[in-house]
């Protein structure tokens, strides 16, 4: 078994990748880390040039994921996956069987995320595995 992250840099990611090692370690499971996107078209230049940029940005989130992960002491897999990002989750889950899908929300209310179809709330309704939706962290008072 393993725990699945979806992981973009976001501020919610980022909250939600400090809760995944922590699950991880306590359970002694390997975490799963996952930067998915999915370019808008499929034809021509611009999808190969939008895709390698996917592609770059992608591997340098999952560096820095892995890196807090494995100095934390956790076992970590990457998975870098062109498609959208809540099939993607659930793809990778149901391949790693994971105990737990983890991923950062990004404070959107919730009818905003049910018009919008945000990456958490599909997950929400289309896994059957738990899913654990991490908030961003507050606003600091300015």
């Amino acid at each position: 078994m393993s725990i699945v992250l979806g992981y973009d840099e976001s501020p919610g990611a980022q909250r939600a990748l400090a809760q995944a090692v922590d699950i991880a370690r306590l359970l002694g499971e390997t975490l799963v880390v996952v930067y998915a996107d999915e370019p808008p078209s499929r034809m021509g230049e611009e999808y190969l040039a939008h895709t390698e940029a996917l592609a770059e940005r992608g591997r340098h989130a999952l560096s820095d994921a892995t890196a807090i992960a494995q100095a934390a002491g956790v076992s970590v897999e990457v998975e870098l996956v062109s498609e959208r990002p809540a099939q993607a989750l659930l793809d990778v889950a149901d391949r790693c069987d994971a105990r737990l899908i983890v991923v950062g929300t990004y404070g959107e209310s919730p009818l905003r995320s049910a018009i919008l179809g945000s990456t958490p709330h599909k997950l929400l309704h289309w896994s059957t595995r738990p899913v654990l939706c991490v908030p961003p962290p507050e606003e600091e008072p300015g």
